[in-house]
């Protein structure tokens, strides 16, 4: 298995600044036979800020409506307002597949403008309208406007007439009830070529109660992914996290065996 080679951390902030559980990190080489991940606790459970607590309750009481609301009051901490450190770097160097790309829950699409060139051809699909209309502002200003465009869709619905060779996922699996993530992965499983390249950004690794964000780990992407035939190429710690994010996010990537293992 290979690790990513990264740069040193860049400065800038990130959400959540009141999630204030490590993560016991395991040495890279040994992530993906890992079979789980251990998060330092506490006698009390994380508390979040009081943004977080209205998203929660505008998406628990509406899951579909309740996005739309939190973009059109302003209510996206996730959102870090340009692209994301790593994905910034993994193009920069060259590292990523090519061909067809999506980013689900992509929200204003920093992200998709930045995995965007004339080889990388990319989708940005949200549920939120509120949301996309911050992406398309976006795209006025992008070079490779010709290389993305922006659906409004629901991911677990949604059917393109093509498949992918990559998908970027980050504050998408987070956003989802626990109970969802298996059904997640099979929508993954459906929407890649058989060659293709899934990129799990893994945030919020922490010990905190409820959600959205939900607590997520390494083993609860195994869990969801390893019935399917995907394995872990890669999982390092994200050495790019923005400030308030360290220590609480790793990067995954994941290939889908084409013959499964009876074991």
């Amino acid at each position: 298995m290979q690790s990513v080679s990264l740069l040193t951390p860049l400065k800038t902030t990130g959400i959540l600044s009141l999630l204030r559980h490590r993560l016991l990190v395991r040495p890279p080489h040994m992530a993906a036979r890992a079979t789980h991940d251990v998060a330092s606790t506490t006698s009390n459970p994380v508390r979040l800020s009081p943004a977080v607590d209205m998203i929660q309750e505008y998406v628990n009481s509406d899951p579909l409506g309740g996005w739309d609301k939190c973009w059109e009051e302003g209510l996206s901490p996730w959102d870090l307002g340009k692209p994301t450190p790593i994905l910034q770097h993994l193009v920069r160097n060259d590292i990523l597949p090519k061909g067809r790309t999506l980013v689900p829950g992509c929200g204003s699409g920093y992200d998709v403008v930045t995995l965007a060139s004339p080889e990388r051809y990319v989708i940005g699909l949200d549920i939120s309208e509120s949301a996309l209309k911050k992406a398309r502002e976006l795209a006025l200003t992008s070079p490779n406007s010709s290389c993305f465009s922006f659906l409004q869709a629901d991911f677990f619905t949604w059917n393109p007439t093509e498949l992918f060779d990559l998908i970027f996922d980050y504050t998408f699996f987070c956003a989802i009830e626990p109970k969802m993530r298996s059904a997640w992965a099979n929508r993954m499983a459906d929407l890649l070529k058989p060659d293709g390249e899934l990129i799990t950004l893994m945030f919020p690794i922490d010990d905190h109660d409820g959600g959205p964000p939900y607590k997520t780990s390494v083993a609860d992407y195994e869990t969801a992914l390893h019935p399917l035939g995907f394995q872990a190429t890669s999982i390092v710690e994200n050495e790019l996290a923005v400030s308030r994010r360290k220590g609480r996010e790793k990067l995954g990537r994941w290939r889908r065996m084409m013959k499964m293992s009876p074991l």
